[in-house]
């Protein structure tokens, strides 16, 4: 079945690209060679004085480059040779295209990324339809890619080194509006008008040479021989190493190869791409990344883990029990997905503040063009504030996002069960206490189940599904079905003490505690966590969480333990916190008010001011009952490597304790929702690209120094002596 369809219409050959296998078009060997013929057969046609490349799905040109065949490139040795020679033809090809004496125009009619948007580039003019779900850009580089198709070449060439740069290193999607503006595309017109347009520019002023191909051209802002060039790169390598700490490949090659390329013309300048796009692929980051960040987060977010037998269930109201924090984004979510919402709090005033500030977040996307005023009226009119527990009558789900307090959670769990039906779904949003236990409040426990929604709600895509021992499958179904409806992805996790997303994150947090208490500098913790590709150090992690929070769950494990009959003895960790808040009243980044009602000012682990944050200086003084005396401090690598290993070795036991039952889901889960290093692919992929075996020894060597925290779980040492990995 041809993927390009050709016609000529009025003397110009329309080249209309639909797979009819795939649901959006991408760029693969089959499909540039009917591109290539395409472009041939028109060439060769004196009738026709020009082509238009556009495409037949809706909504979408191109949406970029055959992901699966890149994976599989690079899920194994790679021929070096044969890759170089069939991306050497890709570009051949598109260098045929754009010298072959004829006009071509991209006339782009959705959705145009990565390679699709490297074939635009490659077109004389690039006409775009004006609709907010057009984008165009190189995605490639938060993949852990780089651009393959001579996008590193003409970018900067067509628009100026600088503005490329940034565009191509931060995998930038633009709208039309910015895509115009920033000289991505040449026009916008409306979906109607696009064949059209695209056939008034070839007859009427269509040239057939790219400007980089004119003798008298010159790059915008200047080339390779210009001081600008030579600042913009010097500037870029800088600040890539600040943010990157060398773990991403894909970030130096692009730099690499824009900056040999535009030594050379365009003939040549496409070898140096190729090379670096090599080097890319033989690297296990951009592997690890695609596997996990595209294929696997592409599962969760269609819903591959739903039970496939139950019927589909239409949510349609949701009561939102708490109008704090979570509960305002819990309802800003919902109420965009077209969903009513009851939002419940103590009294009235404080559910209508929660709607206040989803207004205010709305506003803010308002004024920044992001939305408009019809849409933002719209959330807010589905969202009704109450403080009546008789309003959830009739809800399809109720989600309880109160404080982390067992007892004020089975109030609010049997108040709202009153109020609901038989087959509605009763959802806690704790990020960490048993859905088991929480559910005895509820009359039907078959119908309770956890979903760990994370902060900031509006940003955050993963929700973590909870199943506690008696939630029906028919629940589990629901739950994703409503998660799946306000555009979120989730993974399946079986109930435990902090699941499995807060476990893990938990040892991560927990070590840089275990640092500071061992005597090591607050900055060397803080700055070995940003170097091993966490986004937030741990103590500052500490205060944006907030210390009160903390110390609460402190204090309910301190009530566990003697109701168990058991002795509670805080950790030094536990300790400094506890110390912070009550001898010094330091309660984290955003302080709740007094007791009298008045404001507390900001500070924890960090001061907090009008020019930032820096570290307390008084920290080690005013801990130094916990705090040993180090002789020596250890390395940034050593550092590095604990922060990974022990968040690891709890995933790890995570599965081996079945809390998790998919690897996939692991990887994807902590990397979306408390921000595991990403260039690694996540936790699993992690211990297979270090080796299972190495991997075992240097944990056991950690162990012996550090602690038992250390120690690898028996499913590691088992795979490790029966040579496994995970994903093998």
């Amino acid at each position: 079945m041809a993927i390009i369809d050709y016609r000529v219409e009025d003397g110009i050959a329309i080249l209309t690209w639909d797979d009819k296998n795939r649901p959006m078009n991408v760029l693969s060997g089959d499909a540039l060679a009917e591109l290539s013929a395409g472009i041939e057969k028109a060439v060769a046609d004196d009738d026709v004085k020009g082509i238009i490349l556009t495409s037949g799905k809706q909504g979408v040109f191109v949406a970029g480059g055959d992901l699966q065949q890149i994976e599989s490139l690079g899920s194994g040795p790679i021929d070096a040779e044969d890759l170089l020679e069939r991306t050497g033809a890709v570009l051949s090809q598109l260098r045929r295209m754009e010298t072959c004496g004829k006009p071509v125009v991209a006339a782009l009619n959705g959705v145009t990324l990565g390679g699709g948007y490297e074939i635009a580039l490659a077109c004389h003019r690039r006409i775009l339809v004006d609709q907010r779900h057009a984008q165009v850009g190189l995605p490639e580089a938060g993949l852990g890619l780089m651009p393959g198709a001579g996008g590193t070449q003409r970018l900067p060439r067509l628009i100026g080194v600088q503005g490329a740069l940034g565009l191509i290193m931060q995998g930038k999607q633009l709208g039309p509006d910015k895509a115009l503006d920033k000289g991505l595309v040449d026009e916008l017109v409306e979906p109607e008008d696009l064949i059209a347009a695209a056939k008034r520019w070839i007859t009427e002023s269509g040239n057939p040479t790219q400007p980089w191909d004119d003798k008298r051209y010159k790059v915008p802002g200047g080339g390779a021989d210009s001081v600008t060039f030579a600042q913009t790169m010097m500037g870029s390598n800088a600040m890539t190493h600040a943010n990157t700490f060398g773990n991403m490949p894909s970030q130096e090659a692009i730099l690499q190869s824009v900056y040999e390329g535009l030594l050379l013309p365009m003939d040549r300048a496409g070898k140096v791409e190729t090379r670096q796009f090599i080097r890319v692929l033989q690297d296990p980051t951009a592997r690890s990344m695609l596997r996990t960040l595209f294929f696997s987060l592409q599962e969760c977010q269609k819903g591959a883990r739903r039970p496939k037998d139950v019927p589909r269930f239409d949510v349609k109201k949701v009561g939102i029990v708490g109008a704090g924090l979570m509960g305002q984004g819990i309802a800003h979510v919902t109420a965009r997905a077209k969903i009513d919402v009851v939002l419940i709090d103590r009294d009235l005033a404080s559910a209508e503040r929660g709607k206040e500030k989803v207004a205010k977040a709305l506003q803010r996307r308002l004024d920044k063009g992001r939305t408009t005023a019809d849409r933002v009226e719209a959330i807010l009119s589905r969202i009704h504030p109450s403080e009546s527990y008789d309003d959830l009558e009739g809800c399809d789900a109720i989600v309880e996002a109160v404080f982390e307090d067992r007892e004020l959670k089975a109030r609010v769990t049997k108040a709202a069960d009153a109020q609901l039906g038989d087959a509605a779904i009763f959802a806690s949003n704790t990020s960490g206490l048993p859905i088991t236990d929480l559910a005895k409040a509820s009359s039907r426990p078959q119908n309770f189940i956890g979903l760990h929604f994370f902060s900031p709600v509006e940003r955050m895509q993963m929700v973590e599904i909870v199943v506690g021992k008696e939630t029906s499958q028919e629940t589990l179904a629901k739950a994703w079905d409503y998660i799946l409806k306000i555009k979120k992805a989730g993974i399946v996790v079986n109930d435990s003490p902090g699941f499995y997303t807060s476990r893990v994150f938990g040892t991560f947090i927990s070590e840089g505690n275990h640092l500071l208490v061992e005597g090591v500098t607050p900055a060397l913790i803080e700055n070995a966590a940003k170097a091993a590709g966490m986004p937030m150090p741990p103590l500052g992690i500490s205060d944006q969480v907030g210390l009160g929070t903390m110390y609460k769950v402190a204090k309910q494990a301190e009530k566990d333990a003697a109701s168990a009959g058991e002795k509670w003895e805080p950790s030094p960790a536990q300790a400094i916190i506890a110390s912070l808040i009550e001898d010094h009243d330091r309660w984290g980044a955003y302080p709740p008010p007094k007791e009298d009602g008045s404001p507390r000012q900001p500070g924890g682990f960090y001061d907090y001011h009008e020019g930032g944050k820096n570290l307390w200086p008084e920290l080690g003084a005013a801990m130094s009952r916990w705090i040993e005396t180090a002789s020596a401090q250890p390395s940034v690598d050593l550092v590095r490597r604990r922060y990974v290993f022990v968040q690891c070795l709890e995933a790890v036991r995570c599965l081996e304790q079945g809390v998790i039952t998919d690897i996939r889901d692991g990887d994807v889960g902590v990397i979306m929702a408390v921000g595991f290093p990403a260039f690694t692919g996540g936790p699993f992929t992690y211990i297979d690209n270090y080796g299972v075996e190495a991997f075992v020894r240097d944990a056991d060597e950690l162990a012996s120094q550090y602690g038992e925290r250390f120690e690898p779980p028996k499913l590691l040492r088992d795979m490790a002596a029966e040579g496994k990995s995970f994903y093998a």
